[in-house]
């Protein structure tokens, strides 16, 4: 089981709801280390003070706020442990709003919220109260020295949090929209649908899988072996004006359906050796 990395209590009105924090999420890839290529061996960095020439250990760094004239804050655990902060130990309700009025943009990270000792039934109340109304609470909470916007919603029979960016950490990407006297006629939109039908269906995050990763541990595998790493045989993708976007949205549509023809009797067969 994880550890929690915050405990704290949700302020629901009057009712306290003492809860843990877990990290929902963790990213899996294949992590390499800076190495000398002659010999294999490690890449080491120290940390030197710039000011007298000692190499610090880490446990004595301190964490320093440099002001633009160049003075210096330097800060103790204790200055962070200790802020005039009330989300440092609550998680503040501050709005109940619909799911689907936040934008994903804003998420940063997932965390499963987990009931303390007696916080168990006002977190089955709270958990209800949300699935009841189609409603999730926009909260204030501070975690690892930074508060954060965050979004609490049910998801099955448990609560979820997602930290959110605040407003000014969102880029304006007005930039990247195309321009404006671009159009596209009715008849590509329509086969634009078409195709968009043919590969629709239930999401299903089991049936993805990270191609990249797979082929990276191939590389590793063989190299480790001693042997010539696989190459990948697939031509190179071309750059390619689309004249005929019906055409080229006609083809896909045939692609697609074979695709998840040739899926299904493949699903269809393994079903009957089951």
């Amino acid at each position: 089981m994880p550890r929690s990395i915050w405990k704290g209590a949700i302020s629901f009105g009057l009712v306290t709801i003492p809860v843990k924090l877990y990290s929902a999420t963790e990213e899996k890839d294949i992590s390499f280390r800076q190495v000398h290529p002659e010999d294999g061996g490690r890449i080491k960095y120290k940390r030197v003070c710039e000011t007298c020439g000692k190499e610090i250990p880490y446990a004595e760094i301190a964490r320093g706020y440099e002001t633009p004239d160049g003075r210096m804050a330097i800060l103790e655990k204790e200055d962070f442990d200790n802020l005039p902060l009330p989300t440092t130990k609550a998680v503040e309700v501050v709005q109940f709003v619909e799911e689907d009025d936040v934008d994903p943009t804003y998420f940063a990270k997932t965390y499963f919220l987990e009931a303390d000792g007696p916080g168990v039934k006002p977190y089955v109340l709270l958990r209800d109260a949300l699935s009841a109304s189609s409603k999730a609470a926009v909260v204030k909470v501070a975690i690892r020295s930074r508060e954060n916007l965050a979004l609490i919603r049910v998801k099955d029979d448990q609560l979820l949090m997602h930290t959110m960016l605040w407003p000014d950490e969102i880029r304006d990407g007005a930039f990247a929209a195309p321009p404006a006297d671009v159009t596209v006629s009715d008849a590509e939109v329509t086969m634009a649908q078409t195709f968009i039908d043919a590969l629709s269906g239930e999401f299903t995050p089991e049936d993805y899988t990270d191609s990249y990763r797979e082929a990276l541990e191939e590389v590793v595998n063989a190299k480790l072996a001693g042997i010539a790493p696989p190459k990948d045989d697939a031509p190179a993708a071309k750059d390619a004006d689309v004249v005929d976007l019906v055409a080229a949205l006609r083809a896909s549509v045939e692609a697609a359906k074979q695709r998840r023809e040739g899926k299904e009797t493949g699903g269809s067969k393994k079903s009957k050796a089951g």
